[in-house]
């Protein structure tokens, strides 16, 4: 099942303890009814989350994104509409998950069954709402202030994530590695084009020492 491209905002919100993946509470918006496969993506990627796993990630799933925030050991999760920005869909998970630690901190790691704090559904909807209203005065501040740089959270596939049985922790692994790697060659190739530009003065300078010996003892 496919959501409407008509769709916007945030349409799905999820949240799940890290260590085992278990849900802690979530809310979704009644009007859509076509969720249920980015739902069990979500909750895959549960599965797939590790202590070591990049504490923000962003995850394209055909026109939606599903972004997460990690915060105190809790997956903060949230399934928006590929239009809704980015920005908004994050400082949207930095306010849900503020509130729902002020409120459950003390109980996550005692929690023993799936969505033990469904009552803090109520204001996830809440939350939702005053997010996907484009009226919404708090969604007009939050677009036009510099509250979440996101230029820099990793964005992966989320069948790759699925599919592939790697953990986003190897994943985000691998892009460091690569961003080492192309470091290193960097700062060898310019000690080599160093080097290389060093032997040729040498080789002007010993150039230079012949001709002058052979002129001295040659010619003149």
């Amino acid at each position: 099942a496919v959501v409407s491209t008509q769709s916007t905002g945030v349409l799905v919100t999820l949240i799940a303890r890290v260590a085992d993946g278990l849900p802690l509470s979530a809310s979704i918006d009644n009007k859509e009814q076509n969720l249920q496969v980015y739902h069990n993506q979500a909750k895959s990627l549960f599965r797939k989350l590790s202590p070591s796993s990049p504490s923000r990630c962003t995850l394209e799933s055909g026109p939606m994104l599903i972004h997460y925030q990690i915060e105190q050991g809790v997956c903060f999760l949230t399934i928006c509409s590929g239009s809704f920005s980015k920005k908004l869909a994050f400082n949207y998970l930095a306010e849900l998950s503020h509130e729902f630690l002020e409120n459950y901190t003390s109980q996550i790691d005692q929690a023993h069954r799936p969505y033990m704090f469904i009552e803090f559904e109520t204001r996830i909807g809440k939350l939702m709402r005053m997010y996907t209203d484009s009226r919404s005065p708090k969604q007009l501040n939050k677009i036009n202030n510099e509250l979440a740089d996101v230029q820099r959270i990793m964005v992966q596939n989320i069948e790759d994530v699925i599919q592939r049985g790697e953990q986003l922790s190897v994943l985000d692994t691998k892009a460091n590695n690569l961003s080492m790697m192309s470091q290193q060659y960097k700062k060898e190739s310019h000690q080599l084009n160093f080097n290389a530009q060093q032997w040729k003065y040498v080789a002007c300078g010993v150039g230079f020492v012949l001709l002058f010996l052979f002129l001295r003892y040659w010619v003149l």
